[in-house]
């Protein structure tokens, strides 16, 4: 069976291995601690369900438009108003089944074959796959701890050329949690501007902040950079709605509508239901988010104290999202292994704690914790894994 060249130019997901055995293990009965999860750990709030229920109730259940229900955009542009200075008209935003759909959906507009989109490294994993089906060439932009794992101006000039199309900046980040300040946005928009690139701006971590840092967009830098930027976002990790599937973009009306043809080949428009139910998400806020912020807050201080009490791990206390990314290069040497993925191998066999390795972020010395769980399993994960550590280690 021959498949098509676009489909094996995929990365494998690096996690699948860890997962398969994973779910092998709990299966035949082991207490598998999960920190491998990307999503809060929190159901919908009621208010939120209540609104789904009554759309269907009210027969809201047919077909929408393709770009999503002009209540639901105007509430979205409520929200650009409110939480971040910046002002939209209905025809720069669109909806989509989700923010992922959002980002593979702009590629696809966006990327002719061989364009080049400047990505820094550790990054969310299908960043890369969605420029590789749309066409595009990845250009990876390596950072560490020592920048806060935040790529510079200076690297990213140097890694422009002539077909160098976009850049894609996520903040607060995932697999990391860092954030960028509006003056390191600022001097990265100095070089978009120059060379004319667009910006893809994923916020979707903008309601899980820990630091009395302020979340800035690239478009709210200057008028010129809000030209540029596209901007993703969703309410899946704000309001604990992953499997409802509602993100959107907002940008040039150009770009917006060729999404808004692109979808109407693909899906035909967002599930009806669950735009009415993010509608009621975005008004009639009941501060849910500050509430899960407050948790996760907690949960964050406890696990990070715990890792860098662990012998040769390193890491940097993040400032948002729901992980953390310590380096373990150290102990993963002190302890004979020959990669991270071993070790990490090793410790769900020996221990029953599932995280994720770095490689598939692009970052081979590091691990993901996600620390979307309860307080008591995170104590008894950090506990395994210190005890994995110090009888590993030689």
């Amino acid at each position: 069976m021959q498949l098509s060249k676009r489909v094996k130019t995929l990365t494998p997901s690096s996690t699948l291995a860890i997962s398969a055995l994973a779910t092998e293990l709990k299966n035949k009965g082991h207490d598998v601690i999960g920190l491998g999860v990307g999503e809060p750990d929190f159901n919908t709030p009621d208010y939120i369900i209540q609104a789904g229920k009554e759309a269907m109730d009210q027969g809201l259940t047919k077909y929408t438009p393709s770009g999503g229900v002009l209540e639901l955009k105007n509430v979205i542009i409520d929200k650009f108003a409110k939480d971040n200075d910046l002002t939209y008209k209905p025809e720069e935003i669109i909806v989509t089944t989700g923010a992922k759909h959002a980002l593979y959906t702009l590629f696809q507009v966006l990327l002719d074959e061989g364009d080049e989109v400047v990505i820094p490294a550790p990054y969310w994993v299908s960043y890369t796959e969605q420029v590789k089906l749309a066409g595009g060439k990845p250009i990876i932009v390596n950072t560490n701890e020592s920048t806060d794992f935040k790529m510079t101006a200076e690297q990213l000039e140097k890694a422009i050329t002539e077909r160098t199309k976009a850049i894609i900046l996520n903040s607060p980040s995932n697999p990391t949690g860092m954030m960028y300040t509006k003056e390191e946005l600022a001097t990265l928009g100095e070089v978009c501007e120059k060379h004319n690139l667009f910006i893809v701006s994923d916020e979707i971590y903008e309601k899980l902040i820990y630091t009395n840092e302020k979340h800035y967009s690239m478009a709210q830098i200057s008028p010129k950079l809000k030209d540029l930027t596209i901007v993703i976002n969703g309410v899946s990790k704000s309001h604990a709605m992953t499997g409802w599937r509602i993100g959107y973009a907002a940008g040039h009306k150009k770009i917006i509508q060729a999404m808004t043809n692109h979808v109407s080949h693909a899906t035909s428009n967002p599930t009806t239901i669950a735009q009415y139910a993010a509608i009621s998400a975005y008004k009639h806020d009941t501060g849910f988010s500050k509430e899960m912020q407050s948790i996760f807050s907690e949960r964050l201080n406890l696990l990070y104290e715990k890792l860098i009490e662990m012998p040769g791990v390193d890491c940097i206390k993040p400032s948002g999202a729901f992980y953390l990314f310590p380096n373990i290069k150290e102990a993963v040497h002190r302890s004979g292994f020959h990669s991270v993925n071993d070790w990490v191998t090793a410790l769900l066999e020996e221990e029953k704690v599932a995280i994720v390795p770095g490689e598939g972020f692009g970052s081979p010395n590091n691990v993901r914790l996600s620390y979307a769980i309860s307080i008591e399993q995170l104590e008894e994960a950090a506990e395994r894994i210190h005890r994995f550590i110090t009888n590993n280690i030689k």
